[in-house]
């Protein structure tokens, strides 16, 4: 019988720490939402699309923020937001990881040069 090995360790601590950012609807609400716009949006804009509070939007932005699923850009005072299309791309669905099927390594999804997280 052939052995059987899991994931790195490596893969999958970074595909854990994606599928935790995504453990939120509110959070699914906005990668979806920024994912079908195609553009950036204002953190207002965002709160009047999934309706909860601006803080409440703020501290969800910031957990995707930080696994790179949304880079912003500053212009003087307003901040966009906008989805990060190779991080998204390369996201392997839970049914890949779980069945085993092959999955892309994790890219390092470093914002294109301009960019800010």
């Amino acid at each position: 019988m052939n052995r059987v090995e899991p994931l790195d360790r490596p893969t999958a601590a970074e595909y854990a720490s994606w599928f935790k950012a995504l453990a939120d609807a509110t959070r699914i609400q906005i990668v979806s939402l920024l994912a079908r716009h195609g553009g950036a949006l204002t953190v207002g804009e965002i709160v009047e699309a999934v309706a909860v509070g601006q803080s409440t939007v703020s501290a969800h932005l910031k957990v995707l923020a930080e696994v790179r699923f949304v880079l912003v850009e500053r212009r003087g005072t307003a901040a966009f937001y906008r989805i990060n299309d190779a991080c998204v791309a390369c996201f392997p669905t839970a049914a890949d990881v779980v069945m085993g099927r092959p999955v892309p390594a994790p890219p390092t999804c470093e914002p294109t040069p301009g960019d800010q997280r």
